[in-house]
């Protein structure tokens, strides 16, 4: 027996795919990503089609008919996508568009995009397919609203597997680098959200200071995660507008070191004791240049978490008179995005696709992100007069010396 409360969730359900589908041209495409959306949240155990199926009718039919819909059905799935994106925006007061790679596991070969990968997080290989997700990430929550799918050579470079899985003529084998510029780039369209500050993991990879360079070319807001590794020369307010010497090797800490190499430069040391989810405890940001990216003057975060023997972890940012405190905000929005993964994964299938083409990928990751959103977000009122980033600044050029 139907209770008034669970009227009302299916009629917000309704009213929510209505507006992410009205777009389909078909009635039975309409119907069908209702009801796979519903049984992605109303399904127990495995989001399987039959299973979903099962759940919501009694037609023998419809496996095959929801099993088309979502592997072999022609229908776009930006649209959709640009959608919710729109419909996260009035619910959320966002801070920052986190893109981040997703690891979703798979056991045949056949999938699109599967492959052998080794995960330096738990020393072992895996066979899966790459994900990466575009996540609109408040204080609390991030939920995925774009993807693109890490296509290996195996895949992009043989003819009989592009075919058997209907990947278009334009995809190719892009590092992660491109795929960021990619998603991050569509983020600043019109059709998307305002542009946001982008977060992202760049540590450890190899094409870091182009990424770097690209985002600010485009005039992108941003906070990454860099490596010890990456180039970087000193950089004052009297050296924004100077060229760079690719001779010089860093990073640059700790400040002592600073201080030896150039007497005049600018280095802040602070004490942000239990702050958010990087748990800092001392903060060292320093002004530097990296070469291979935009001639002009980043900022250098040094995040050590009082633990002996772990190193700083470095953030790299253009946001030159942001808060510090505000600067770790962003930062700490990267952490959002495994909660929101394994959520995904325990909640609404993300990992149950049995399909096989590329198409059929996009579809499925489409509808989870839908499913997701509308999980989280159903109950929360639109948004009025937020700001997507709080007001105060603390300009950095004003900052007290460090030690």
């Amino acid at each position: 027996m139907e209770t008034p409360a669970t009227t009302l969730a299916q009629a917000s359900l309704h009213a929510f795919a209505r507006s992410l589908f009205e777009h389909l041209p078909r009635a039975d495409q309409r119907r069908w990503a209702q009801i796979y959306l519903e049984g992605l949240l109303n399904t127990p155990g495995k989001k399987s089609v039959r299973r979903i199926a099962a759940a919501v009718s009694g037609s023998p039919t419809a496996p095959q008919s929801l099993q088309q819909f979502v592997n072999a059905s022609p229908w776009d799935w930006m649209p959709v996508r640009e959608k919710l994106a729109r419909w996260v925006e009035r619910r959320l007061p966002l801070r920052a568009m986190v893109i981040d790679r997703v690891i979703l596991r798979k056991r045949g070969q056949h999938s699109c995009g599967v492959h052998r990968r080794y995960l330096a997080s738990t020393g072992r290989s895996v066979t899966c397919q790459v994900g990466v997700g575009a996540f609109l990430a408040s204080d609390d929550a991030a939920l995925p609203v774009n993807w693109s799918l890490l296509l290996p050579r195996a895949w992009t470079e043989d003819p009989l597997r592009r075919a058997r899985a209907r990947i278009p003529d334009g995809a190719r084998a892009w590092p992660f680098a491109a795929h960021v510029l990619e998603l991050a780039g569509q983020g600043a369209t019109g059709a998307w959200p305002r542009p946001l500050p982008v977060v992202a993991d760049l540590e450890g990879l190899s094409g870091a200071s182009a990424v770097i360079g690209r985002l600010d070319v485009n005039e992108r807001e941003f906070v990454v995660s860099v490596s010890g590794k990456l180039r970087i020369v000193p950089g004052s307010g009297r050296m924004a507008h100077c060229h760079v010497n690719a001779s010089f090797r860093g990073p640059l800490l700790p400040a002592y070191r600073l201080h030896e190499r150039d007497p005049g430069y600018q280095v802040r040391t602070e004490e942000v004791v239990g702050f958010g989810d990087l748990g800092a405890e001392t903060v060292t940001s320093c002004l530097v240049h990296v070469p291979g990216a935009a001639p002009r003057t980043y900022r250098l975060l040094a995040v050590r978490n009082g633990a002996k023997g772990r190193s700083a972890q470095l953030w790299l940012t253009n946001m030159l008179d942001t808060s510090t405190e505000e600067v770790l905000a962003l930062a700490g929005t990267l952490s959002r995005t495994a909660r929101a993964v394994r959520d995904m994964e325990e909640h609404v299938g993300l990992l149950d696709f049995e399909g096989r083409s590329y198409p059929g990928w996009h579809h499925h990751m489409t509808l989870v992100s839908a499913a997701y959103a509308h999980r989280l977000l159903s109950s929360a009122p639109r948004r009025q007069g937020v700001h997507l980033l709080p007001r105060e600044r603390m300009p950095f050029a004003h900052a007290a010396a460090g030690p």
